[in-house]
């Protein structure tokens, strides 16, 4: 595993993002979450990213109990906060909503001060108002949390974010179906010395390549009741995009797919090869699946002329499907 710098703490540019094992949108039984962690740790992952809200603190347990039986060194765990509910939205991001909800974070992750604790995709007006960096300042200052980011749905956030003294990260929807970030966000965060983190790369697995128009979700799995947008950002569901037509889009993708790479390595990849990246957060549902995402680390870059093809492919094809903030 290739390590990037994050805030000055070398991490694995591949890590782990623990919304599924949460159970929120996909069950995956005890045992086999801890599963997942310890071959994700096995093969090199060293940063791992979750929030309060992933499975009602489920996800935040899960990664306590397995510190607490390995014993794994050198890990950075990253959080979130501002979705959970009581007192829910606008009071959430009050001091003593914040205070209250990180306090509830350290005890289930069994730690006196987080790593890193981030806004979790709060109104842009509450993050234009900035009343709550001023909070996670105070927070910062009491010992409670050692660094701060923010989770965003639009550049637009991301740029009214790293206006904030003391912002180290921000947490982005990025994907060679969604590389707009590339033109109109990158250049800024490394001028800024912001780490980006990068959720959902395979676009809720469309870039696995393993699904077709007949595929089917469970009721309880965002892929099925969160396409068109109806719980939360459509961004955050297939980047974006109408799926029948995310499904053509990934078909055109396949000739341009190495033949040593699987579609997911691919796209893996193509995210790893842009060094304003800080670190690349897949989730997985089995331990295969992490093996998987972490080869891409390891895999040669993608030749210039194939880059160049795809960011004409995406402003022709693409971004003009794209739906919700961007």
């Amino acid at each position: 595993m290739q390590t990037r710098s994050f805030d000055g703490i070398p991490v694995g540019e591949v890590g782990l993002g623990c919304w599924q094992i949460g159970g929120s949108w996909a069950h995956v039984e005890e045992d086999d979450a801890l599963a997942i962690l310890r071959a994700a740790y096995a093969a090199g992952v060293t940063f791992f990213d979750t929030a309060d809200v992933y499975g009602a603190g489920r996800s935040e347990r899960l990664i306590a109990r397995w510190v607490g039986e390995d014993a794994p060194q050198g890990i950075f765990v990253a959080t979130k906060q501002g979705r959970f509910s009581p007192p829910g939205w606008p009071e959430n991001w009050t001091l003593d909503a914040m205070r209250t909800h990180i306090t509830a974070s350290l005890e289930r992750l069994n730690v006196a001060s987080l790593d890193l604790l981030q806004l979790h995709c709060i109104p842009t007006d509450a993050l234009r108002d900035g009343t709550v960096f001023d909070h996670l300042r105070t927070l910062q200052a009491e010992g409670l949390i050692k660094r701060f980011g923010a989770s965003v749905e639009s550049i637009e956030e991301a740029e009214i974010c790293m206006a904030q003294p003391g912002l180290v990260s921000l947490q982005i929807l990025f994907n060679v179906l969604r590389q707009r970030p590339v033109w109109q966000l990158f250049d800024k965060a490394q001028s800024n010395g912001t780490s980006l983190i990068v959720r959902l790369p395979l676009a809720s697995g469309l870039l696995s390549g393993k699904m077709t128009k007949q595929t089917a979700f469970g009721d309880e799995d965002h892929r099925n009741f969160n396409r068109d947008g109806a719980a939360f950002n459509v961004g955050e569901t297939f980047s974006g995009l109408p799926y029948e037509a995310a499904i053509d889009l990934v078909d055109a993708l396949r000739p341009h797919v190495p033949q040593d790479m699987t579609m997911a390595q691919f796209a893996m990849r193509w995210i790893l090869d842009h060094p304003a990246v800080t670190v690349v957060i897949p989730g997985a549902s089995r331990p295969d699946q992490v093996a998987s995402n972490v080869s891409a680390s390891t895999l040669n870059s993608l030749p210039a002329e194939l880059h160049a093809a795809l960011e004409a492919w995406y402003r022709s094809d693409v971004d003009h499907l794209v739906r919700g903030p961007y």
